[in-house]
C-alpha cells in the first residue's frame, strides 16, 4: 500500500450557525455558509496546509456541505490538488432535518448527560453512527492508496466531530477517551504524520474538558461515577 506521507484534517471555518443557531430553523444544516471570519480563517489554515504541502501534490475528499466546499476554496491550494472528491461519509453528524433551537437545546443536555458517543437525535444520528461511516470511507481510503499514482498527501475538508471520529478510529481510542475530546476550533488543521516505521502520530493533540487516557474504558472510570 502506498500511504501518504499524511494526512490533513481541516475543520469548516466560522458558519452562520456558529454566530446564531436560529439558522438551523429556516435552513437546510448543509447550506449553512461560513461567515466573513470564516472565510478569513479558513484563509490562515490554507496558509499553513500550504507549508505543509511543500509543493507537494494531494488528494481531497470533502464534506458536501456547503461550509466545507467554501472553506476548500478559501484554503487556496487548488493548485496542489490533484483531485477532489466529493464524500458524504465526511458529512456533519447529522441532528434533524430543520431544527427547533428549544429541542435541540433539551437534547443537547440529554446528550451532555447520556454520552456524546451513544446519544441518537432525534431524526438525527448518534456519535456511534458517525464511526461507522468513517470506518466505511478508511476501507475507501486504502483502495485508492493502493493505485501506484496516489499523491503523497491526503486532505479532508470536514467537521470537528467528524475528525475526533476519524483519530478515535484510526488510533483505536476508546470511547471514555473520545467523550473527554473537544471539537477543534474553526479552521483547526489536525495532522496524522507517517513515522519512518510506517505508523501514524497526530501532530498535536484535541484539547480535553476532562482528565482520560487514550485506554481508559467505562470499567475504569465506574468508581468516578459512583
Amino acid at each position: 500500500m502506498s500511504a501518504p506521507r499524511q494526512i490533513i484534517m481541516v475543520r469548516h471555518g466560522q458558519s452562520a450557525a456558529n454566530e446564531d443557531t436560529s439558522i438551523y430553523e429556516r435552513v437546510p444544516d448543509y447550506r449553512i455558509p461560513l461567515t466573513e471570519q470564516g472565510v478569513a480563517e479558513a484563509g490562515e489554515a490554507g496558509r499553513l496546509v500550504r507549508e505543509q504541502l511543500a509543493g507537494e501534490q494531494v488528494s481531497v475528499y470533502i464534506s458536501p456541505y456547503l461550509r466545507a466546499y467554501q472553506t476548500f476554496d478559501a484554503l487556496g491550494i487548488h493548485d496542489l490538488a490533484e483531485r477532489v472528491v466529493e464524500e458524504p461519509r465526511l458529512r456533519e453528524q447529522d441532528w434533524a432535518n430543520f431544527q427547533i433551537a428549544h429541542d435541540i437545546e433539551q437534547q443537547k443536555k440529554l446528550r451532555d448527560s447520556y454520552g456524546h458517543f451513544f446519544f441518537r437525535f432525534r431524526e438525527g444520528e448518534s456519535g456511534s453512527d458517525v464511526y461507522d461511516r468513517v470506518s466505511s470511507f478508511m476501507e475507501t481510503l486504502y483502495r485508492h492508496w493502493d493505485k501506484p499514482d496516489y499523491t503523497p498527501n491526503t486532505l479532508l475538508v470536514t467537521h470537528g466531530l467528524t475528525m475526533r471520529l476519524f483519530c478515535m478510529r484510526w488510533f483505536h481510542w476508546t470511547v471514555e477517551y473520545f467523550e473527554s475530546l473537544n471539537n477543534p476550533e474553526n479552521a483547526g488543521v489536525r495532522t496524522l504524520v507517517r513515522q519512518p516505521d510506517g505508523r501514524y502520530q497526530l501532530d498535536r493533540p484535541f484539547s480535553q474538558w476532562s482528565e482520560r487516557t487514550e485506554t481508559d474504558t467505562v470499567l475504569s472510570t465506574l468508581s468516578e461515577r459512583l
